[in-house]
């Protein structure tokens, strides 16, 4: 076993649950999804990390207006806290450029960024995953051994064509799904909802589009406020 991925283990092993929003398919809301899990779970008192693993479009940093706070280095890396919650984000190492990775470069960037980071004692981690089952996607299903899998999807069929893949590939592999959260939600439908009971996975509800929601991108306080957030906070029930 490579040095690095006993770390991890290490750098893992006080987190009472870590939780992993992916998507088949980019576009469907996923960082949104991931972010405000973070902060919901952070306003409620409990201690959380959010780690933003998605190497081509990191967008966490956007979504919470992260900005002039930076990890700290001492036996590895400690991450800033912002809104109470511990952030990690690939972008403090691509300064927001181009990341054109390929092949064998994603998978040492991944294990790097999840064995230098110090974490501590969480009672969740949300890791912010890149969309589509690539090799980042299964290479945090190698290493984060105690992930579960929280999945998003819109009402789109073109998005559950892609959703359903990665769906497939976390029950062929036996590995925990919390649920399917359906984003953007604009019209009375049971479609996704009849998709997921058929494939034996838990519906957790879906959250109506808000055309509101953008104002509150980069303002916090302002997200939480928002309609989006009240449909999400049901969700957030059932998974806490």
């Amino acid at each position: 076993m490579e040095a690095r991925i006993s770390v991890i283990e290490k750098r893992l092993r006080n987190i009472k649950r870590i939780i992993s929003v992916a998507s088949g398919k980019g576009g469907v809301g996923k960082s949104l999804v991931a972010s405000s899990l973070a902060l919901n779970l952070s306003r409620k008192g409990l201690k959380v990390g959010l780690l933003d693993l998605d190497l081509y479009g990191p967008s966490s940093h956007i979504i919470l207006g992260v900005k002039d706070v930076f990890p700290e280095e001492e036996k590895g890396i400690i991450p800033p806290k912002v809104h109470e919650i511990n952030f990690m984000s690939i972008v403090y190492f691509t300064e927001d450029k181009p990341s054109p990775f390929r092949g064998i470069d994603i998978s040492n960037i991944i294990i790097e960024l999840l064995a230098i980071t110090q974490w501590g004692e969480l009672d969740y981690l949300i890791i912010d995953m890149p969309p589509g089952i690539g090799d980042e996607t299964l290479d945090v299903m190698r290493l984060v051994k105690k992930s579960e899998f929280l999945v998003v999807t819109t009402p789109s069929k073109v998005a559950m064509g892609a959703v359903s893949k990665l769906l497939q590939l976390l029950k062929e592999l036996k590995l925990p799904v919390i649920g399917v959260v359906e984003n953007m939600k604009m019209a009375e439908s049971n479609y996704i909802e009849d998709y997921v009971s058929k494939m034996g996975l838990t519906y957790l509800n879906s959250i109506s589009f808000d055309k509101n929601l953008e104002e509150s991108i980069g303002n916090a306080s302002k997200l939480l406020e928002t309609m989006f957030m009240k449909d999400f906070e049901k969700i957030v029930e059932k998974i806490s």
